[in-house]
């Protein structure tokens, strides 16, 4: 079990006027090599959530192990958990400041102390993994388009190596071809490198395409909490709490209230499509 989460409650500005309970009592189990989505409105707790699970904040109670470990515990190290546990921040392209590419992507494996010639070969191993062109490796970040920033920036958090790779909205700001490229890129390097890989986004589409799991906060609690296609059958509570269903979900209810057989828990377009061709003999 890679990481636990044990009645986690997470408190901002506690016992002053602005006081909020951003988490609260939340309970989860991540086991390695699962690709999980975290959806949900905004401020509905979930950015707030992943930032616990490489210590970035500190629950107000509750615990998180890692690998069976209590991160709170006294004398533990959270360098080494941060080299463990990646967090990727939305628009991360902001943190880029080296004179060229490969310096950037060297800096987190080079903090760790490691000789240099290791912190060169995950450097360029990190960037293989996400695509990019060696051409580009001495070229300065900021020549580099929005997509190609992305995953300098996501070189530099796999250059230290992570078990667990925790994105927040990697592809906020994108075109839908820069969207893509990164996604199918991190689902190469969940399934390469067998990590984990938690990702949010509001993007339905995208969660039902990538993922295993989906994870549904509302108002700082998990709301649902399965596969794919069992928390999208649960569409209309959704609605409620301001998010919605890929818009297939919508599409083969709509075919099924029309006499059609359909799968109405098809959740991504290739999943609809076999549906259909069923439905009609092919």
């Amino acid at each position: 079990m890679a990481i636990k989460i044990d009645h986690l409650n997470y408190v901002y500005s506690e016992g002053t006027a602005f006081e909020k309970h951003a988490l609260k009592d939340v309970n989860l189990e991540i086991p390695d090599g699962q690709f999980i989505g975290v959806i949900g409105h905004t401020g509905s707790g979930k950015s707030t959530l992943i930032q616990h699970l490489n210590g970035l904040l500190k629950g107000t109670s509750g615990a998180i192990y890692y690998n069976g470990t209590n991160i709170y515990g006294e004398g533990y190290n959270m360098k080494e958990l941060r080299s463990k546990v990646g967090l990727v921040f939305q628009y991360p392209e902001h943190q880029l400041f080296e004179i060229d590419v490969f310096t950037d992507v060297c800096f987190g494996p080079k903090n760790l102390g490691l000789p240099k010639e290791e912190v060169e070969r995950r450097a360029y191993e990190a960037l293989r993994l996400v695509g990019l062109k060696e051409k580009n490796f001495k070229k300065s970040p900021f020549e580099l388009s929005g997509g190609q920033k992305r995953r300098v920036a996501i070189a530099g958090i796999l250059a230290m190596e992570p078990d667990v790779l925790v994105l927040d909205e990697p592809t906020a700001g994108l075109d839908p071809k820069g969207r893509d490229d990164i996604l199918d890129q991190v689902k190469r390097l969940h399934e390469e490198r067998h990590i984990t890989v938690i990702l949010v986004s509001h993007s339905m589409e995208d969660v039902a395409r990538y993922v295993d799991r989906i994870i549904v906060m509302n108002k700082g609690q998990v709301r649902f909490d399965g596969v794919p296609r069992e928390v999208f059958r649960h569409y209309r509570e959704l609605e409620e709490i301001g998010l919605a269903a890929p818009q297939v979900t919508y599409l083969m209810h709509d075919l099924a209230a029309a006499g059609w057989e359909v799968d109405v828990d098809a959740t991504t377009v290739e999943e609809a499509a076999d549906a259909i061709y069923r439905c009609l003999g092919r």
